[in-house]
């Protein structure tokens, strides 16, 4: 298997991981937001919304080890802290754009899709996921 594949497969683990622990986090956190549901909903609003929700996050999570990978091997930075610069830094960086959420979700304000921009809950759990992302995604890869 190459590093690269490794990366890929750390990412869409750690994406899976992280969709599974939403549960927790939202009780913990008190907010009812799921990236699961977020992504899911966005393309279907039918049942099948959970598993094409964990099957899109799986898919932008072996994405992210791709591009942690090319940039690990391009700067020779360590795996562990490159992976969780990268995830926060991508999650401070596209934040905003939950502008566009709240605004133009076709699920907006339905269960897991909650105003977020303005919500510091809501910010700091994406914090904690994008924590656990970086941490499993530099382990595993």
């Amino acid at each position: 298997m190459t590093q690269r594949t490794r990366a890929a497969l750390a990412g869409a683990a750690a994406a899976t991981a992280w969709g599974l622990l939403e549960p927790l986090d939202r009780r913990l956190f008190r907010r009812d937001y799921s990236d699961i549901a977020l992504l899911g909903k966005a393309v279907t609003r039918g049942r099948g919304w959970r598993p094409i929700g964990f099957a899109v996050h799986a898919a932008n999570g072996a994405a992210f080890g791709i591009v942690f990978d090319a940039l690990r091997v391009r700067t020779g930075a360590p795996k562990r802290p490159l992976a969780l610069a990268l995830a926060l830094g991508e999650h401070v960086t596209l934040y905003p754009l939950a502008y566009f959420v709240d605004r133009y979700h076709p699920a907006r304000g339905e269960p897991g899709v909650p105003p977020l921009l303005r919500s510091p809950r809501a910010f700091a759990q994406a914090s904690a996921r994008h924590a656990l992302f970086g941490y499993l995604l530099g382990r595993w890869a």
